[in-house]
């Protein structure tokens, strides 16, 4: 089955962040915090995919208290944050809530992503994904990391599905 006919059976999302939701340069304060940027559009989206009923998950291996409240303020319960095995926390957020690895698009950028997105029925990376990544996906976004990589994919599964422009599209 080609990508656009698998976008029609998807029901979950699962993101990384630095490299996907982020961009894959970071300021460093003298203490390690990292301070983040993140594409609004892309959080749109993934507020908008929760409220069309879709599942979304944050898999990250980085630690970030400002990280986790961003999500779960678009709605997103799913958030694991320093996950030292991604395969692991992807299993029991398909566990939690009932799905299979047909229903999922993950969206990577680097190694740690590679063998979830092996798993995945979409595998996609944003266009600044790292060779390794990119060889795997299904889908290799026009956007970078941290502009507008999330947006595309959200959108192109809820176009699909019928679920993109109706008549609560104008509000959070």
């Amino acid at each position: 089955m080609n990508f656009r006919k698998k976008l029609k059976n998807i029901k979950a999302f699962v993101f990384d962040v630095d490299g996907v939701l982020g961009s894959d340069k970071v300021l460093l304060f003298p203490d390690g915090q990292m301070l983040r940027t993140m594409n609004i559009k892309d959080g749109y989206a993934l507020q908008y995919a929760v409220r069309k009923g879709f599942k979304i998950a944050i898999i990250t291996g980085g630690a970030s208290d400002a990280v986790k409240k961003r999500f779960e303020n678009l709605g997103i319960s799913s958030v694991y944050i320093l996950s030292k095995n991604k395969l692991e926390d992807y299993q029991h957020f398909l566990d939690q809530h009932g799905l299979t690895d047909a229903e999922v698009l993950y969206m990577g950028d680097d190694l740690p992503d590679y063998e979830v997105m092996k798993r995945v029925a979409i595998p996609t990376c944003p266009a600044s994904a790292a060779e390794e990544i990119k060889s795997i996906a299904a889908y290799i976004s026009e956007k970078s990391g941290g502009d507008g990589a999330v947006r595309d994919v959200i959108q192109q599964v809820l176009k699909a599905q019928g679920k993109w422009m109706d008549a609560d599209d104008w509000r959070w």
